[in-house]
């Protein structure tokens, strides 16, 4: 198909601008582009659009721009537009694209990142400046729930002997973590965690009491003091079997991230009031908790 001008180009257009720079006296600008008369170009001067031709606001031909009257340095500012020369671009103009001109492939037709780093960014929609902008991974997932620590996880290296029928701490001193150093495991064997929150909290007894003697076991936790949660285990006495057996308990609980603590109790009944031990060893007895995201 023929065209008279340039032939149409898949793209965005816009027109040439030169801005001047002003000369007092001055009547005669030289233009960056030759015209063939002021009809050419578009003259705005002191943001008011002028009337071209001979005695108008201006006359043009060639390279050379001429004014009807001289301008003022400081005080007017002067600018055109070339009509007849569009710049083709394949950039759309701004905020002009929207989701119908995006294809899907824009994000999954990229290469997948399986190794991500702090310093990674990603695109997000600013609301409060209407704009986007870009933010880095560590300071996207630092506003999303928070962390659940402090955490810690502990049990009881050695066995413990147990007065029958009498709540008696666990003594958990051996630790498999504890992040945020809020566990004590040489003196009182308690949990004080120093940040507030909601908080999961486990405990497990591990007991060895010989042949049909034990007839409950109750493991229990205990906040500032006071039994919050228990787990009773019966035992069927008729078992000559049985020697070892195991109590665990689990809850929820509030802390103030200050002087709220917990311990991990057990309590043993025996069938003939005998002495009876709380085994010790790795995922025998032990005591855990961590922070609940919120």
């Amino acid at each position: 198909m023929a065209y008279i001008g340039n032939i149409p180009a898949e793209s965005f257009a816009s027109f040439e601008k030169q801005v001047f720079t002003i000369v007092n006296s001055q009547t005669a600008y030289t233009l960056s582009h030759s015209v063939t008369n002021e009809n050419d170009i578009r003259l705005v001067v002191n943001s008011v659009v002028q009337e071209p031709g001979s005695g108008k606001a201006y006359t043009a031909s060639g390279t050379t721009l001429t004014l009807s009257a001289a301008l003022t340095n400081g005080t007017d500012t002067m600018y055109c537009v070339f009509l007849g020369r569009a710049l083709q671009t394949v950039n759309p103009p701004n905020a002009s694209v929207g989701s119908d001109q995006t294809a899907p492939t824009i994000i999954t037709g990229q290469t997948a990142e399986t190794s991500i780093a702090t310093d990674d960014t990603i695109l997000i929609h600013d609301t409060s400046a209407s704009a986007l902008r870009k933010m880095t991974r560590a300071n996207f997932v630092s506003g999303i729930g928070g962390t659940n620590t402090p955490a810690f996880q502990a049990y009881a290296s050695s066995s413990q002997s147990q007065t029958n029928d009498t709540f008696t701490k666990i003594q958990c001193n051996t630790e498999d973590f504890d992040v945020g150093g809020n566990y004590d495991n040489s003196t009182n064997y308690r949990f004080t965690p120093t940040t507030s929150g909601k908080y999961c909290i486990y405990g497990q007894a591990h007991c060895n009491a010989g042949t049909g003697n034990v007839t409950r076991l109750t493991v229990a936790i205990y906040k500032n003091g006071t039994d919050v949660a228990k787990q009773d285990t019966f035992i069927d006495t008729s078992d000559t079997v049985l020697t070892e057996f195991t109590g665990l308990t689990t809850t929820v609980e509030s802390a103030n991230g200050s002087s709220d603590y917990f311990e991990l109790y057990a309590r043993l009944r025996t069938y003939n009031g005998s002495t009876v031990t709380i085994e010790g060893g790795a995922g025998k007895s032990f005591f855990g908790a961590y922070k609940i995201i919120e």
